[in-house]
């Protein structure tokens, strides 16, 4: 790797951590998904098109990585279904609540792909062919997705109420 493109990778980091957080909702895991992308990322480095965008090669990485630990999630879901072993409910932490201010909590009611194709336009700066490219998609699936996520998310966020200000009590 040049010097030029590993500069590029680590400045690249912290816009993969952000976008990685938006989809799972969890630091730790999000850092977890970023440090898979990138030992992904590195081992298929050799066979990297130099002409891609390294920005757009790392996001749909990220994306895939996403899905692949999505869908094995679901796999080990079931299996414990069949054996019988149900998940302990977890008490809200303090930043969870906090967390739950109306526009990210309409956000996080966004399926995935919806999310993510908002994330990709709307805060990461994507271009729709950007992100058609990165999801292996067509364009008009990304326009529509984009298009039915705000709409969903403009829908969310009018039928709910304002939070009630937290108040300190002495």
């Amino acid at each position: 790797m040049d010097e030029l493109d590993e500069d590029r990778l680590h400045a690249l980091i912290p816009r993969m951590r952000q976008f990685a957080r938006a989809l799972t909702r969890d630091a730790t895991a999000a850092d977890d998904l970023v440090q898979a992308t990138l030992e992904r990322a590195l081992r298929a480095w050799s066979s990297r098109n130099k002409h891609d965008a390294l920005q757009s090669w790392l996001f749909s990485i990220l994306y895939r990585q996403f899905i692949d630990e999505q869908r094995r999630a679901k796999r080990w879901r079931r299996v414990l279904d069949v054996i019988g072993v149900a998940d302990e409910p977890h008490a809200p932490s303090a930043e969870r609540v906090n967390e739950g201010r109306d526009a990210l909590a309409a956000f996080a009611e966004l399926p995935d792909e919806q999310r993510a194709i908002l994330l990709l336009v709307g805060v990461e700066g994507f271009s729709y062919r950007e992100v058609a490219d990165m999801l292996d998609v067509p364009i008009g699936t990304v326009m529509s997705r984009l298009s039915r996520a705000r709409d969903k998310l403009r829908r969310l966020s009018e039928g709910r109420a304002p939070a009630p200000a937290l108040r300190i009590l002495k």
